[in-house]
């Protein structure tokens, strides 16, 4: 069975080492003394490796059964739920008023992360409930607010979100559902959804959907679309349980990964539903949600490298198999183990520099939310928004291709059920596709994003990476070598892919959607880039200090060189790609394919 670590040390590393938390002078960075934080990672690498770790089998052999209208969720998890409410690690980074704790999103994120690698599938129970209760925050009533975020934050209710139709995806202006308002200023919602995560299941007392609908009489298209606040039970003045509401599973979905969770084919049957935000708005509120979920997505990406990795490394200093062309390593056995060819280090360190390189991206980006939220700084709201496509896009692709290359390192093992490798895979492979499918994600980036306030953004993060190189290249005549140097290349690639865009795309757009997908992939090395730039100079620093464990930092460098060195080049050949145009993807006739 695979064993999951929780990476605390490396989250300590990032959080105070490059992040600098308590430097910052975000409200709330101050209490998050290294003590503190240690404290919480480590009680919640506990609960990952001992509690949800072992479940991740369990649910991805059993799944979930659907019996007379009830959805039961696979041995163990009801348990395990119960103590993950017990903590209050549902609500750690939600609002103290409710009963959440008031983390910042960046610890939140990091606690995340390990229940995503322990259990992916049973993290998104409580995961899709943060997210609900965050478009109820943002959106809702007081009233609405009073009713449902205490009992949501603490993960006695649980929430969902209800986009996707059968004809409809993506373009959610083709939407069906129907609300017809009612005299008492409630709604009845007909219509059924497909894809719905935890849509219905045996671990909470109710289950909060929200759900997009068109009201009678709305306009045409996306901009009739409205949200609204579906309960399972519907909820009585003194908060307790009434009814059953008209809403109802019809369907378990058979998946290719994340069995333990329930998702189900929900069907809306003149079920009571509750404005939540604006008549016809109703995108503006999902996408409170949305956006905070593809980030969640992007951390599922990198939650599965980071699991399938561990397990690759332990393999590989274990199986034995040929020997090091360079001399013998293991003389008193048949063999030498995997590690020591020359592929297999290429295959891992590839791993290990994306995961220490992604996490890193990930927590900047929490970080950047907190600066947005508490300090209320809209030029890091509008960064974080720039940046959200490439964090779940290129995080959920790149996280793909790791959990393959872990399961490569097995060589037939790897494709063995009794190993468990190809959960991973299998796992992962939805991340690339929900919350928004990353082709979809790429046209956002290079479509809306780009030119978002005249270009603002992506200017801004231009100059942050010319003002960080320019201010450390001074650290070392290495340093500037390894880590400056090609951290420059990249982000002049990306400039010039952005220029591209601006010349032909004005021509044709298809020239700049035809490069999209490479954009946003040449995004995201350069953002790891940065990363792996920012976290060199902390381990550099350390190590000039004189830094009791000299071997993590020394490693740290190690990992970022070979990053540098072998991944970001691929920025030159994004390029070359987008600069390529559109010709030849749009040259054949739809009937030559």
């Amino acid at each position: 069975m695979p064993s999951y670590t929780a990476p605390t040390k490396d989250m300590q590393f990032l959080l105070h080492d490059v992040l600098n938390v308590t430097g910052s002078d975000i409200p709330g960075y101050e209490e998050l003394e290294a003590d503190f934080t240690n404290a919480i990672l480590e009680e919640a690498g506990k609960i990952s490796s001992e509690v949800l770790t072992p479940l991740n089998v369990v649910g991805d052999k059993e799944g979930c059964t659907l019996e007379n209208g009830v959805v039961r969720t696979p041995t163990g998890f009801k348990a395990a739920f119960e103590q993950l409410k017990e903590g209050g690690w549902p609500g750690i980074d939600m609002p103290e008023q409710y009963g959440g704790q008031n983390m910042p999103a960046v610890i939140g994120t990091a606690v995340g992360e390990m229940f995503s690698s322990a259990n992916q599938a049973f993290a998104m129970y409580h995961g899709l409930t943060h997210g609900a209760a965050s478009a109820i925050l943002a959106h809702g009533t007081d009233a609405q607010k009073d009713t449902y975020l205490p009992k949501m934050i603490a993960c006695d209710w649980t929430g969902t979100m209800n986009l996707t139709e059968p004809h409809c995806g993506t373009d959610l202006g083709l939407m069906r559902t129907k609300a017809e308002p009612q005299d008492d200023g409630s709604y009845k919602i007909s219509g059924q959804k497909i894809f719905i995560s935890a849509g219905e299941h045996d671990m909470s007392d109710n289950i909060i959907h929200l759900v997009l609908a068109k009201i009678d009489g709305a306009p045409e298209g996306i901009k009739g679309v409205s949200l609204f606040i579906v309960p399972k039970f519907m909820v009585n003045e003194d908060g307790s349980l009434g009814d059953r509401n008209g809403a109802a599973v019809g369907n378990i979905e058979e998946k290719m990964g994340i069995h333990g969770n329930s998702t189900c084919v929900m069907n809306y049957d003149s079920a009571t539903g509750f404005l939540l935000g604006e008549e016809n708005k109703g995108m503006r509120a999902m996408f409170t949600m949305m956006n905070e979920a593809r980030l969640g997505v992007g951390m599922q990406g990198l939650s599965q490298a980071e699991a399938a990795y561990q397990n690759a490394v332990a393999y590989a200093k274990d199986r034995l198999q040929g020997r090091d062309v360079t001399g013998v390593k293991n003389p008193e056995g048949p063999a030498d183990p995997l590690i020591v060819h020359p592929d297999i280090r290429r295959s891992l360190m590839d791993q290990k520099s994306f995961a220490e390189g992604g996490r890193a991206f990930l927590l900047w980006g929490a970080s950047l939310i907190d600066q947005a939220h508490r300090s209320k700084d809209a030029d890091a709201d509008g960064l974080v928004s720039l940046l959200t496509p490439v964090i779940k896009g290129f995080l959920t692709d790149e996280g793909y291709d790791m959990t393959v290359q872990a399961q490569q390192v097995y060589g037939g093992h790897g494709y063995i059920e009794e190993w468990g490798m190809s959960q991973f895979t299998r796992d992962a492979r939805i991340a690339m596709i929900y919350e928004g499918a990353n082709g979809v994600q790429a046209l956002d980036l290079v479509g809306r994003k780009l030119g978002a306030d005249g270009g603002k953004h992506v200017m801004a993060f231009f100059e942050l990476v010319k003002n960080f190189c320019k201010e450390n290249a001074g650290i070392s005549e290495s340093y500037a070598k390894e880590f400056i140097e090609p951290l420059k290349t990249a982000s002049k690639d990306l400039q010039a892919a952005g220029m591209y865009f601006m010349q032909a795309g004005v021509k044709n757009p298809n020239h700049a959607l035809a490069g999209s997908y490479d954009f946003m992939h040449l995004f995201g090395h350069v953002c790891l880039g940065l990363m792996w730039a920012r976290m060199g100079k902390a381990a550099h620093a350390a190590l000039e200090a004189g830094a009791s464990d000299a071997a993590f930092y020394e490693t740290k460098l190690t990992t970022g060189r070979y990053y540098m060195a072998r991944r970001l080049p691929a920025t030159g050949m994004h390029l070359a790609r987008i600069q390529s145009g559109a010709d030849t993807v749009m040259a054949l006739d739809a009937e030559s394919f």
